[in-house]
């Protein structure tokens, strides 16, 4: 498959072809599978999010027992496992710094 480098911004959940197109914090080089993918989580990580929002009205749901939190989270950890995979040396190393990021031997 061919690749292509993205600029992916986290915070926006969104990725730019062009550097000067936004704000981004990863340069990838990603196929459009993994593109795909991308779009795919940010889309799951939306519909929880509002669910989120539908939630936090009930006061008695404490939010350490949030099931949409913990699916969020899984979702966040997808997207810096897939950052890792397609991103450089530099990037792989930020990633592995993070507390729950687990490097298999």
């Amino acid at each position: 498959m061919d690749r292509q480098r993205v600029y992916f911004s986290l915070a926006n959940r969104t990725y730019y072809t062009n550097p000067y197109a936004g704000p981004w914090n990863f340069e990838l080089n990603v196929d459009r599978q993994a593109l795909d993918v991308f779009e795919k989580i940010f889309q799951q990580m939306q519909m929880l999010e509002i669910a989120n929002a539908w939630r936090a009205q009930l006061p008695y749901i404490q939010y350490h027992l949030d099931r949409e939190n913990d699916e969020i989270d899984l979702r966040l950890k997808k997207i810096y496992a897939l950052v890792h995979e397609y991103g450089d040396a530099d990037t792989k190393a930020f990633v592995e710094q993070l507390p729950y990021f687990n490097k298999r031997a």
